[in-house]
C-alpha cells in the first residue's frame, strides 16, 4: 500500500512541476511574441513535451494566458495585502503607501507586470478586476469614508491610472533621461492622492456614471 501511495505521490510531484514549467515557459513565448503569436506548440517544443500533455493542465491558449496572468496578479496582491491589513495607519498614508508598494513590485518585476497590464488580452474575454484592484478600492473607500460609491470608485480607478502609467514607463523607457526615478514616483503619486481626496465632494462626472469597469 506504501509503495501505491508513493507511485501516486511522485506522479503528482511530475504532474504539478510539468505545470510550473509550462507556466514559465508560456510567460516567456507571450512576452516575446504576445498572445496572438503564441502557439501550443511553440510551447510544447520548449517545454519539451507534447502539447497533448499541455492539454491535460489548460483547455486553451486563453485558459493558459489567464492562469499566468492570475499567477502575476496574485503575487502582486501577495505583497499589497499587508497595507489592507493595516488599520492603524492614516487612511492618505497608507494609500501612498500601498501606491509606491504597486509600483516598486512592478519595477522589481517588470516580466511579470507585462503580462498582467501590458501584453494585450484576448479580446473576446470580459474583464474582470482582480484582488490587487480591491486593495486601491478599500484604502481609497478609508479616505473617502463619507462619499458616494461612485466617487470612491472614480477615486480609486484614477489612483490606479496614475501608477499604472509612471509604472509602465518606466518599464517600457529605462533609458529616458529621468530627472530622478524615485523624485518621479513620488510626484505622480502625491499628486495622485491629492486629486483623489480633494475631489471627495465633487459629483461623479462623464463616463459610464461612475459604474465599475
Amino acid at each position: 500500500m506504501n509503495a501505491v501511495m508513493t507511485l501516486a505521490q511522485k506522479r503528482e510531484r511530475y504532474r504539478q512541476e510539468l505545470k510550473s514549467e509550462v507556466l514559465e515557459a508560456a510567460r516567456a513565448i507571450f512576452l516575446r511574441d504576445g498572445f496572438d503569436g503564441f502557439s501550443m506548440r511553440k510551447l510544447a517544443e520548449r517545454v519539451g513535451c507534447s502539447p497533448g500533455a499541455i492539454y491535460l493542465h489548460f483547455a486553451s491558449k486563453d485558459d493558459l494566458f489567464e492562469a499566468v496572468v492570475e499567477e502575476s496578479f496574485a503575487r502582486l496582491h501577495e505583497r499589497l495585502s499587508i497595507v489592507v491589513d493595516d488599520h492603524r495607519s492614516e487612511p492618505v498614508l497608507a494609500l501612498k503607501r500601498g501606491l509606491r508598494i504597486y509600483v516598486d513590485w512592478g519595477l522589481e518585476n517588470p516580466d511579470a507586470y507585462r503580462i498582467a497590464f501590458i501584453v494585450g488580452r484576448p479580446a473576446n474575454r470580459p474583464y474582470a478586476t482582480h484582488a490587487a484592484f480591491e486593495v486601491a478600492r478599500t484604502i481609497v473607500g478609508r479616505c473617502l469614508a463619507g462619499a458616494s460609491d461612485p466617487e470612491r470608485e472614480a477615486a480609486a480607478q484614477a489612483v490606479w491610472a496614475a501608477v499604472h502609467g509612471v509604472t509602465s514607463l518606466l518599464i517600457q523607457r529605462p533609458t529616458f533621461p529621468w530627472v530622478s526615478r524615485d523624485r518621479i514616483i513620488e510626484d505622480v503619486i502625491d499628486g495622485a492622492v491629492l486629486g483623489a481626496v480633494s475631489g471627495k465632494n465633487r459629483e461623479p462626472r462623464g463616463g459610464q456614471d461612475g459604474k465599475r469597469p
